[in-house]
């Protein structure tokens, strides 16, 4: 259902009958990883950064931007940018 490089892929899918008998899929809720990551590298916010960009610049491809908001504890991406000097942990690629 998604693709191997989303932060969905892996997460269960399940179903929910309603009460009309209607059957709803959905994905279960993702948690962020408790686990620290191996880190590849540190990224000092600039004024002006976009996360997608950082990611583009470190890891190859902005929409592994959610990695990065893993690696860093952020459930918004905008929030790792909005503060120039803020230091991001770039976390080493893995495969899935």
């Amino acid at each position: 259902m998604f693709q191997p490089s989303s932060r969905y892929a892996g997460v269960e899918i399940t179903e929910h009958a309603t009460t009309e008998g209607r059957v709803v899929r959905y994905v279960r809720r993702r948690f962020i990883p408790l686990v620290a990551p191996v880190p590849l590298a540190e990224h000092i916010v600039v004024a002006g950064d976009r996360i997608d960009n950082v990611t583009a610049r470190h890891l190859a491809d902005p929409e592994l931007f959610w990695r990065v908001c893993d690696a860093n504890r952020a459930e918004r991406p905008d929030d790792l940018t909005r503060d120039p000097g803020r230091v991001l942990i770039i976390p080493m690629p893995t495969l899935r």
